[in-house]
């Protein structure tokens, strides 16, 4: 899974102005220059505040968020949505389990979760296992939900799309990557 194209295409035209900005900070501070774009310098100053300005970029200062900081927020949103088993694909579920099991260990909460992020707007890709019984396209619109106001709320950032990429199905019976004994417990009865 992938994020989007268009998604793609915003974050890096928001990356390619960022660069330019910081390459030429302000208008030519030559003379001929300002005879001639006399008019053009304020708008030019009118446009890096609009582009400066936000929650995250403040006349005080500036805050910069990691990919990192996205993805675990990301991870948490997706985790507190009813029907998602587990998340990440199986290997990364299998090391994790071993992981998990090592005293003092935590849980990787960003597990199966990719973030792409420019200065004001992300777009989040999630790998989840679904449990039987779920609706896979309920459970996908209440990951896009939660995910989007968590990381909104959280970050300031816009989030551009999420993309929900279900791995498997759990059923019940079957063993857990976790090390849980869901095999040993009784099929569940939830679609009767």
């Amino acid at each position: 899974m992938e994020i989007g194209h268009s998604a793609r295409i915003r974050i890096e035209q928001e990356m390619s102005v960022m660069a330019e900005t910081a390459r030429n900070p302000g208008p030519s501070s030559a003379p001929a220059a300002e005879a001639v774009s006399g008019e053009r310098a304020g708008s030019d100053h009118e446009v890096e505040q609009q582009r400066r300005s936000g929650p995250l970029h403040t006349p005080r200062g500036d805050t910069t968020i990691e990919e990192t900081v996205v993805q675990k927020l990301a991870g948490m949103a997706t985790r507190e949505v009813p029907g998602v088993h587990a998340m990440g694909n199986a290997a990364r579920r299998a090391f994790s389990a071993v992981t998990d099991r090592i005293p003092g260990s935590q849980t990787n909460v960003s597990n199966g979760v990719t973030v792409e992020k420019g200065e004001r707007q992300a777009a989040i890709d999630v790998s989840i296992i679904v449990d039987y019984g779920f609706s896979i396209v309920e459970v996908s619109q209440a990951i896009r939900r939660n995910v989007i106001r968590s990381v909104e709320n959280a970050t300031g950032l816009e989030v551009l799309e999420v993309n929900v990429n279900v791995t498997d199905v759990h059923l019940p019976g079957e063993s857990s990557d976790e090390g849980d004994d869901a095999g040993k417990k009784a099929p569940s009865n939830r679609l009767e």
